[in-house]
Order: structure tokens, then sequence, then C-alpha cells
């Protein structure tokens, strides 16, 4: 039924559930699977010059936590014995990552994970979830933890 999984992942729980829930469809379907980060090399624009991080730091410390949350879930697949192929890839606005990837990548469900803000929290932090829902006609499988 599914072919092509695309998994997002942050590093996070949820993300993590979110892995483990497609190697279970992976499994059933003899899917293959890709996990993805994605990074937004300019998460300040609009902000103006005054940020903690300065632009090659903020990208240097972003590529790291990209390494360490696709090695991670790598590491989960390989031990389940799913092969995975996996990708840091840039792209202004998570959401258009994960929507730009699965297209290109001609995957068939997207499965990723959504840490159910409400409220100012998710006003602020906004939701990659809900953008990738609201910007894909591909089927998107949300995990909650």
């Amino acid at each position: 039924m599914f072919k092509h999984i695309l998994v997002p992942v942050d590093g996070s729980s949820t993300s993590h559930l979110a892995v483990e829930k497609a190697i279970g469809l992976a499994k059933a379907f003899g899917s293959r699977v890709t996990s993805i980060f994605v990074i937004d090399p300019y998460p300040f624009t609009g902000v103006g010059t005054d940020f903690a991080y300065g632009q090659a730091e903020y990208l240097s410390a972003a590529t790291a936590e990209a390494n360490a949350a696709i090695k991670d879930a790598k590491a989960t697949f390989d031990a389940a014995g799913i092969s995975v192929e996996t990708s840091v890839i840039e792209a202004h606005a998570a959401w258009r990552g994960v929507v730009q990837a699965a297209e290109s990548m001609q995957a068939d469900l997207i499965v990723m994970g959504s840490h159910g803000r409400s409220g100012l929290e998710k006003l602020v932090l906004g939701s990659v979830t809900q953008a990738v829902l609201s910007h894909t006609r591909l089927p998107v499988m949300v995990v909650r933890d």
C-alpha cells in the first residue's frame, strides 16, 4: 500500500515515536523509508540583527543537532532491520522542506510527530505538522505522545 514513507525528525521524543510507527508500517508494507531533518538557514529573517547566535554559529549548532537526530533515527531503523536513507536538508520553514522533500522523493506517506501545542505556545512556536497537513495532498500520519 505504501511504497515510500518519509519520516521527518527533529530529535524529540515525539519524532522518535513517529520513527517507531514508521518501522511498523515499513515492515507491514515492505516500504522504502527516508528520514529527513530540515534546517531553516534563515530563522531570524525579519527579526533584526540582535539575536543570541550569529548566522555561522546558528548553522553550526543546527547542523550538529540535525546530524544527532538523523543518527539516532538511523540507529533505530537499523536495529529494527529496516533500511533507511537519511538526509539533512535546508528550507525556509521546516514544513516547506518536508512538503518539498515528500514531493521530490515521490513519497506516498509522511509519518511525523506532533507536540500537541496549544494556546499561546502554538501561536508563538507554530506547528510544523499543521502546516504540512495544510500544504500537502499526501496522506500524513500524525503521531502524538
